[in-house]
């Protein structure tokens, strides 16, 4: 035999129990709000009619009861339900929404319209209920991320991004070149501006996967031949979209000996990152990527903006993924700087080709950032 709210009330306080919402009964007699009876009725009856001998009864008298107590007592004491309780199910969520519906329901069908403050409370006590009944989802994303996969976890949402972003930046960059047929003025200004932003939350989920795995993992294992002049004409192509929206002129100078032997892809990925950052930081005039050569073997490169240039106060954490806030959003007093973190790991990066990052920076001069790499002469590509 099913056992009521109101009997399930008296086995607990038998128990010592004294729950800080009173449970009531299936009758729902000891609800003080009219409306919120006569709707909990309806429900509990529309539930059984749908559901037949499928539905627990002993389940749905106790998460329906506690959540028509909740609202009940909010409307009348003004005391708001605490998060949990038996109503944290998919059941519970379920309910509550049949029970909004049915107050506005309810109210609708009235001859005589209802008082808009009581509806207020009614509706706001409805909302606090359901939220209170809502799944902690930040405790469990941090149990996941502080995990022993947690790092795993955060990899794996970073490549999922970095899919779909990629195709943005293609698709973006084909429509501005006018090769899926003619584009305006205002089209073209609001395709770079979808090619900038795709192209900077490319370069921050790139830099989370490296920062995952150290953030010193070259994936050329070994030194092969290419043109300097090719991997700086890529990195100014790349980014010319966003120096064309801001009005800045990007340009880049290379050495007499171009075929060199090194690592490509992780002297673009570096080279990438300082130019963006470049790019962001400066408000009129240019950027320069150049490559000189310094010595037979070694070539020093360097990306130079006229912004304002990087205050004292900003040099102390240069490198630091994760800073303090001013104002920003955010319970832990900590934002995700995507700019820290890009140049951190364009130092882990250049450390691991054997070199140091370094900067010159100047007010009203701008920010210069360099580094020397061994690059003897390759014979061929």
């Amino acid at each position: 035999m099913a056992k009521t709210g109101a009997h399930l009330q008296r086995q607990r306080a038998a128990r010592g129990e004294t729950p800080a919402i009173q449970v009531v009964g299936t009758g729902f007699d000891d609800v003080r709000q009219p409306v919120l009876r006569d709707v909990a009725r309806k429900v509990r009856a529309y539930w059984t009619n749908a559901l037949g001998d499928a539905v627990d009864d002993e389940e749905v008298d106790r998460t329906l009861g506690w959540l028509v107590a909740a609202i009940d007592t909010a409307v009348s004491d003004g005391k708001l339900p605490d998060r949990g309780g038996p109503a944290t199910t998919v059941l519970g969520r379920h309910l509550v929404d049949l029970i909004r519906s049915g107050l506005l329901e309810a109210w609708t069908n009235q001859s005589k319209p209802p008082e808009p403050a009581l509806v207020l409370r009614m509706m706001r006590a409805a909302e606090a209920t359901r939220e209170a009944i809502e799944p902690d989802w930040s405790g469990y994303f941090s149990s996941r991320l502080s995990g022993p996969d947690g790092l795993d976890l955060v990899v794996e949402v970073a490549h999922d991004l970095r899919s779909p972003v990629t195709s943005i930046i293609f698709l973006a960059d084909t429509l501005g070149r006018g090769q899926s047929g003619e584009v305006n003025e205002l089209q073209k200004r609001q395709l770079r501006l979808i090619y900038s932003a795709a192209l900077g939350l490319s370069s921050m989920t790139s830099d989370v996967i490296e920062l995952a795995r150290g953030g010193d993992q070259l994936v050329e294992r070994e030194v092969s031949p290419f043109s300097v002049a090719e991997i700086l004409e890529s990195v100014t192509d790349m980014v010319r979209p966003i120096a064309e929206e801001k009005g800045l002129f990007i340009k880049f100078e290379t050495t007499p000996t171009d075929h060199r032997l090194g690592r490509p892809l992780a002297l673009s990925r570096v080279l990438l990152n300082l130019t963006t950052n470049a790019l962001k930081f400066t408000d009129e005039g240019m950027v320069e990527i150049t490559a000189r050569s310094r010595g037979l073997t070694k070539i020093e490169f360097s990306v130079r903006d006229t912004g304002h240039g990087i205050s004292e106060e900003a040099q102390a954490n240069l490198y630091q993924p994760f800073r303090r806030t001013r104002g920003r959003a955010g319970r832990s007093g900590f934002y995700f700087s995507g700019t820290g973190l890009g140049l951190a790991m364009c130092r882990k990066l250049v450390e691991a080709m054997n070199s140091k990052l370094e900067f010159e920076t100047r007010q009203g001069w701008g920010t210069r950032f360099f580094f020397e790499l061994e690059m003897p002469v390759a014979t061929h590509l």
